[in-house]
């Protein structure tokens, strides 16, 4: 039985589907029964909460298998641990863990985090597959969109940088794959997609597929910070973002190799044909001015 973690989740739900899909002997976990009327038809659902040991030992009774992952929040590291101590104590054999492009060399924001959640699986006798993704194509959606809909052009801090995005569904085969175990036990995969690109390359794209002037517009990270303080956005949560962009301005996003081809068994997505897939997203009365 394969119990996924974060089932509502944009990493976490793909995961599922794929899994589904398979036709693998699943559980899905979710914090909210409204969220799991939403599972897949033959899922198997559990409401439970990291935070809640109880609720983490009946979601996990007669589970052998966990793809564990976690909001991006400040108790991140809490919460998997909790969730890695269930998972001992209810007997279950492999994790397979969602952690973060950094988690091996850089001490801040998000990565610092998944680092001490990945050393605790580590000390466990549990076999474990460890993913740490680059930046998901899903977030151009989450975090651009709205800005290119709204006034044509996103802003951030990332000069030249370059980002080697990758799409959340071939991140959700890999893991299907690490699920299974087999030779991806005990292996710690970093996870590149198929080109490097800078924020403006990223915008020239989404004028080409979607029809839009959409301009990507560098500022300095104070003035982002400024900014996503006045939007509402928690201090920690802007920190880390900030901490997190300058790693990527460092060079350390922009990696492209042949892993994730090798895993997937096939070409991993490319960013034109994610932004034709998904070009309704940037149209709006101002984008189309």
């Amino acid at each position: 039985m394969i119990l996924v973690t974060g089932a509502s989740g944009s990493v976490g739900k793909a995961v599922l589907t794929e899994v589904a899909r398979r036709g693998d002997h699943h559980r899905a976990m979710y914090r909210f029964e409204a969220e799991a009327a939403k599972a897949p038809v033959g899922t198997e659902t559990a409401i439970a909460d990291f935070s809640d040991r109880a609720s983490l030992a009946a979601a996990l009774r007669g589970v052998d298998t966990v793809y564990l992952v976690c909001s991006p929040i400040p108790d991140l590291v809490q919460l998997e641990t909790n969730a890695i101590e269930a998972s001992v104590s209810a007997g279950v054999l492999r994790i397979v863990l969602n952690s973060a492009l950094g988690a091996a060399d850089y001490n801040k924001s998000f990565p610092s985090w998944h680092r001490k959640v990945e050393d605790q699986l580590r000390a466990t006798k549990m076999a474990h597959c460890i993913l740490r993704p680059n930046s998901f194509m899903q977030n151009i959606l989450m975090y651009f969109a709205p800005s290119i809909r709204a006034q044509g052009a996103f802003y951030a801090a990332m000069e030249n940088a370059r980002t080697s995005y990758l799409d959340v569904r071939d991140i959700a085969v890999v893991a299907a794959n690490a699920l299974r175990g087999g030779e991806h036990d005990g292996k710690t995969y970093e996870l590149n997609g198929s080109e490097a690109l800078t924020q403006r390359e990223v915008a020239e794209k989404i004028t080409r597929h979607a029809g839009v002037a959409a301009q990507y517009v560098d500022i300095p990270a104070e003035a982002q910070r400024k900014a996503m303080l006045d939007q509402g956005m928690p201090e920690w949560q802007v920190n880390a973002l900030l901490e997190l962009q300058e790693y990527y301005r460092g060079g350390q996003g922009g990696t492209v190799d042949g892993l994730l081809e090798k895993l997937l068994g096939r070409p991993p997505a490319r960013m034109d044909a994610f932004l034709q897939e998904h070009a309704g997203e940037f149209r709006g009365q101002s984008a189309k001015a």
